[in-house]
């Protein structure tokens, strides 16, 4: 069940020229909110993200097609949201929606702890070429304070001693 509040963030996200995906993120902050709230559960992190990624689509979010990599029925998937939101608002027929949400219900709500949430970023972030890592990087140092940076170069200076050592 879509909130107003995640329609409204996410327009609001729009109106400030922020990107697509950014936009879809609080649909997946919201799927996120639903599992830690014990509203239902998911297999994994992945999972999450895919459901809410599905929702923004379905709200009329312009995300990008999965990639050529993508499963077929990924895109399969992606293409039928891209057209229900072209479609309006329809309500899903109630004997789907409760098989949904009751095969939800089951799973474990561990796909939203911090955990798991840290090794889904690490994993998708290895996948990803160093010099993107490192243009990430460099963005995220511009939104620290200075006590902040001082206090992560001493902890990159403490990894590379400790690496050194290590070799």
């Amino acid at each position: 069940m879509l909130e107003k509040e995640t329609m409204e963030r996410a327009q609001r996200a729009k109106r400030q020229g922020k990107a697509p995906t950014s936009q879809a993120g609080e649909f997946v902050r919201e799927e996120m909110h639903h599992i830690r709230e014990g509203k239902h559960g998911a297999r994994s992190t992945k999972q999450v993200i895919a459901i809410g990624l599905s929702k923004a689509r379905r709200a009329g979010v312009k995300l990008p097609k999965p990639s050529r990599g993508a499963k077929a029925k990924t895109r399969q998937s992606a293409e039928y949201a891209t057209r229900a939101a072209r479609r309006g608002r329809q309500r899903p027929a109630a004997t789907r929606a409760r098989a949904m949400s009751r095969a939800l219900r089951r799973e474990s709500r561990g796909a939203a702890s911090r955990k798991a949430l840290a090794r889904q970023a690490r994993s998708a972030a290895r996948r990803r070429p160093s010099t993107a890592r490192r243009a990430a990087a460099r963005k995220a140092v511009r939104t620290k304070g200075p006590a902040v940076r001082r206090a992560a170069a001493r902890k990159a200076a403490r990894t590379r001693a400790r690496r050194r050592a290590a070799a």
